[in-house]
């Protein structure tokens, strides 16, 4: 790494675009701290995997680990919805919070799409498009070519391109540039560690900057869907975006370094952190969730006569932690007046709490459940 080059400055005439290296090429790692770094990542990430094993029903979980990404992810992009609202009705939020909802739940759609997708496809150039079409659909953007790579040159930070931070390679270099990654992903004759891999990756996708729009959304969703892909993760459970939201300055400086210093290695290593301090912190929410779930059934089970109904209305509480009382009929069955009776039993045992302050149309959260997120 210590002859590494990121990459060459190119005179479009009255500005400077950035031509990246390729990616698909042998790499030689040669710093002792990336490899004992990543030698802790990969052990974080393996007692991380581990719970995809033993917990019953993980996929219950996923969708608050999915939810929690997309309104970090969105959030580092001047989205302001928070976890919770990602669960509410769009008709049940404020006008203004509106427009950031429907990005967070694109973001959450594509995810999920994209997971089901790797059954039948690669981690490629076309799940990437496809990714990206629905991330896009009806939001903001959605006139900046939704599931296509860009025809035109765009910029990041500055009002016009004379001014910008960083200006990304020509448009007409990008499917050549995006099929390099691609080529590098799936490069079975280049042995260099998948965490890593995906580090790279990682970077050169956001300086490559495909999309007119939704770069750093796909970009830091891309992570997930390559460890799921490698089969490094059995589900989709380790996501980074709270991290780079955390070290936002960081995040970026360390992008740009790459760029203006050819310092890849302070990429790799803030990478590696990354993943290590959220496989642990991941670990640490499964083991509450566990403790919290394990606590709320045997509070039910010691002191509820319809045990049953608020067993199923806690179950299924875990995927969607919002809830009213059509849908506790709609779950159990029961009358509306006995389903107002079981909200309040769960309210009592310290489960639910009622969001909206209103005697009609209430709603009720799972408060400890999405506090542990």
């Amino acid at each position: 790494m210590k002859n590494f080059k990121s990459g060459t400055y190119i005179n479009q005439g009255y500005y400077k675009s950035f031509q990246p290296t390729e990616l698909n090429k042998q790499w030689l790692l040669d710093d002792m701290e990336i490899q004992q770094l990543l030698s802790k990542a990969d052990r974080q990430i393996g007692r991380l995997d581990m719970y995809s094993e033993y917990i019953p029903n993980i996929d219950l979980f996923i969708s608050m680990h999915v939810a929690k990404e997309a309104t970090q992810s969105s959030k580092i992009e001047g989205a302001r919805t928070n976890i919770e609202d990602a669960f509410f009705d769009k008709e049940d939020l404020r006008e203004e919070r509106r427009d950031d909802w429907e990005e967070v739940h694109n973001y959450i759609l594509a995810m999920n799409q994209a997971i089901q997708q790797l059954n039948e496809l690669p981690f490629s150039s076309r799940l990437i498009r496809d990714t990206h079409r629905i991330l896009l659909q009806s939001v903001r953007g959605q006139h900046k070519l939704p599931g296509e790579y860009r025809s035109s040159q765009n910029w990041i930070g500055g009002a016009s391109i004379n001014d910008a931070t960083f200006v990304p390679p020509i448009h007409t270099s990008v499917p050549e540039m995006m099929a390099d990654i691609e080529k590098f992903a799936h490069n079975d004759e280049i042995y260099f560690p998948d965490i890593l891999k995906i580090a790279l990756i990682h970077y050169q996708f956001e300086t490559i900057h495909p999309f007119l729009d939704g770069n750093g959304r796909v970009g830091r969703l891309l992570i997930t869907l390559y460890l799921v892909d490698k089969q490094i993760l059995k589900k989709p459970i380790l996501y980074l975006s709270d991290f780079f939201e955390r070290n936002r300055t960081l995040y970026y400086d360390n992008l740009m370094r790459v760029r203006t210093h050819n310092d890849i290695t302070q990429w790799l290593k803030f990478f590696l952190v990354g993943v290590i301090e959220t496989a642990k912190n991941g670990i640490e929410t499964f083991d509450a969730i566990l403790k919290l779930k394990k606590e709320k059934e045997e509070i039910i089970q010691k002191n509820s006569t319809r045990s049953h109904h608020l067993l199923n209305i806690l179950e299924k509480l875990y995927q969607k932690p919002i809830i009213n009382a059509i849908q506790v009929v709609e779950i159990t069955g029961v009358s509306n007046p006995t389903a107002y009776k079981i909200l309040d039993e769960l309210q009592q045992y310290g489960i639910l709490k009622e969001v909206t302050g209103g005697k009609r149309g209430q709603v009720f959260m799972y408060e400890p459940y999405i506090r542990l997120f």
